[in-house]
């Protein structure tokens, strides 16, 4: 059985997760490209990404658009987990379509994540016409996190903001170790919902990193985890 191919796009704590578990997993891990120096994109080449079927950036704002486009050049499908370049990302998203390129994006590989946003919207629906009740989210993540709030929980903001057709305030706690827990509270006068998740380990997020690119592998397009639950068929299917 012919191994898949791929190439790990910084090697932070979350790369260097991705390496391991990849490599437990029975994946070839043809490239490691450091994002240091790499804020062009210059390290990403068909060359350097060694016959990578699929990459997967956990860099920085800055340096992902490029990396995105380098890789959309060398012909590899890129997953991307890196947060905080929003601005940028519509005009990414048409050099890739332009390209015919493949990206899949994600502020949280979790797949638990990905379930709760879906929930948390559809909870938001059902309360949209109900009065009584305030949303507020809570989002609680280790010491080093650069980003507040995360983009999980601006993604989660986003949905139930849209649903709710009300802003959502959001509380950003940063503290000791913790690998990410997000809470959503809605908030009534003699009752509360309160839907939340908690990562226990950082490799879940690896995990659903390396879920989203063995998904990717053979697709066009421009796609997120929400695709991928959706169940929809293989390439050429």
């Amino acid at each position: 059985m012919t191994r898949p191919r791929l190439a790990v796009v910084g090697l932070g704590r979350m790369g260097q997760r991705l390496v391991e578990l990849a490599e437990e997993q029975g994946w070839e891990v043809t490239a490691r490209i450091a994002a240091s120096g790499n804020r062009a994109g210059a390290g990403i080449t068909r060359d350097t990404l060694a016959g990578a079927e699929v990459c997967v950036d956990f860099t920085t704002a800055v340096a992902a658009p490029a990396n995105i486009r380098a890789a959309v050049r060398a012909g590899c499908p890129i997953v991307v987990g890196t947060t905080g370049w929003d601005a940028e990302r519509q005009e990414v998203e048409q050099d890739v379509r332009a390209a015919g390129g493949s990206l899949l994006i994600s502020p949280n590989f979790s797949v638990g994540v990905n379930v709760l946003w879906q929930v948390a919207e559809y909870a938001a629906g059902l309360l949209a016409h109900v009065p009584g009740f305030d949303a507020h989210i809570v989002e609680t993540h280790h010491a080093g996190k650069r980003d507040a709030p995360s983009g999980t929980a601006l993604q989660l903001r986003d949905l139930i903001r849209a649903a709710l057709n009300r802003d959502v305030p959001v509380t950003s706690i940063r503290t000791g170790a913790v690998p990410g827990t997000h809470e959503l509270l809605f908030d009534g006068a003699f009752e509360q919902i309160r839907l939340v998740h908690v990562a226990r380990d950082r490799r879940v997020f690896a995990e659903g990193a390396l879920v989203a690119a063995r998904w990717l592998i053979g697709r066009r397009g421009i796609f997120t985890m929400a695709d991928l639950l959706a169940g929809d068929p293989a390439p050429g299917q």
